[in-house]
């Protein structure tokens, strides 16, 4: 699928969705709540609308919002840009949504970020993927993406593991992608004030020989390499390393490695690869700022996963916004409230979320690191937060 193309004609599109309507969510009965996520195709987030639901269902469980329970609309997107657009209009125009929470998609905020703009509604995205999750006024998501996430990353392997030889391997789906990432670099040498010795962005998600680009790195002296693939790129990266016998290089590798099941797959072979932590990280049974997510996503059969912790904190954040408005939930209540609350804060994230009255929104520039244990297990690295300078 040509990718770009499709989310340009998407683009053209958007300004003839409907108009806005405030008054959402005005009438007696359920609090309409939404949410558009990838559930089916290629790559999904399904956990991340299953434990906003949980939380959800939880809350009316016990009552709901003064009495009001929360009806909850999940709509698969299937990561197509055009059926993102039907999708989020139905949640928005037909079920009359007064706040989007939860979602995780591999289009959405860039595909309907105008219309959210427009509509005028809220949306506390539980796993922030592309570009325009970070350049919305209406978007704001709990987790730290991929691009601020890099910036942390080579920040961590410049700073706290002292690599001076840092090189980087980007993976590029659209142009906004290319740019974000190369932001992502910008930030980190501004932090820091060095440069990469690789700064590679001609990889795709079609790319499936690595040797190449593996060499590339040895050639280059790289001590700390960073590769923003997905979990199953990442593992072909590590075998195509182990391939070449190289052990004297870290790779680095964002939130979407870090599963129970690449663990399992690498086994011995992850000695050398440690990835990035957008939350508290949920393999950490003994974790005491997990209890509460861990607890409630057992008891609905919600699979333990980072999206899951996404979707859960999402719902939680939008509960205790809710439960301060005074006055009938309407959407430019709930939207009001969102952009006026004091910063909320967590002990599964590094930083306080926070939604606020800005043209974009990224309040999530922390991140815990882990390695593969040998066993299908993680061991966290960094027992404290490593956060960006100056945030």
């Amino acid at each position: 699928m040509h990718i770009e193309r499709i989310l340009a004609a998407a683009t053209l599109v958007l300004p003839m969705a409907g108009c806005a309507d405030d008054n959402s969510g005005s009438t007696p009965g359920p609090i309409e709540i939404g949410s558009v996520s990838t559930l089916s195709g290629p790559a999904t987030f399904s956990e991340a609308p299953q434990a906003a639901r949980a939380v959800f269902d939880d809350v009316n469980a016990k009552g709901g919002i003064n009495g009001r329970k929360i009806a909850y609309t999940v709509g698969d997107d299937k990561g197509d840009p055009a059926t993102a657009m039907l999708v989020a209009r139905e949640v928005i125009q037909n079920k009359k949504a007064v706040a989007l929470a939860g979602g995780a998609s591999l289009v959405d905020c860039q595909v309907n970020g105008p219309l959210y703009d427009r509509n005028k509604i809220a949306d506390i995205r539980g796993i922030g993927a592309d570009p325009g999750c970070f350049a919305s006024p209406n978007i704001s998501p709990v987790n730290t993406g991929p691009f601020f996430g890099s910036t942390v990353t080579l920040y961590y392997a410049s700073e706290k593991l002292k690599a001076t030889k840092v090189c980087a391997f980007f993976t590029i789906l659209t142009a906004k992608a290319l740019a974000a990432f190369r932001e992502g670099v910008d930030r980190w040498s501004k932090i820091t004030g060095k440069k990469l010795v690789v700064n590679d962005l001609s990889l795709t998600t079609a790319t499936t020989n690595y040797t190449p680009y593996i060499q590339r790195a040895r050639r280059a002296g790289c001590q700390a390499v960073l590769f923003s693939g997905l979990e199953p790129m990442s593992i072909g990266w590590v075998k195509a390393a182990q391939a070449q016998n190289i052990t004297n290089i870290k790779w680095l590798f964002l939130a979407p490695t870090y599963t129970v099941e690449a663990s399992k797959v690498l086994g011995t072979a992850g000695k050398d690869v440690i990835a990035l932590s957008e939350f508290e990280p949920y393999t950490d049974e003994k974790s005491v700022a997990n209890e509460d997510w861990r607890d409630i996503m057992t008891r609905h059969n919600v699979p333990l996963t980072a999206f899951a912790q996404g979707g859960y904190l999402a719902a939680r954040h939008l509960i205790t916004v809710l439960r301060s408005i005074k006055g009938d939930i309407t959407r430019a209540a709930v939207t009001k409230a969102m952009k006026e609350f004091e910063p909320l804060e967590t002990p599964m994230t590094g930083m306080p979320y926070v939604f606020g009255t800005g043209n974009s929104h990224a309040s999530n520039r922390a991140a815990k690191f882990v390695s593969p244990d040998g066993k299908g297990g993680w061991t966290v690295l960094t027992p404290e937060w490593i956060k960006l300078p100056g945030t």
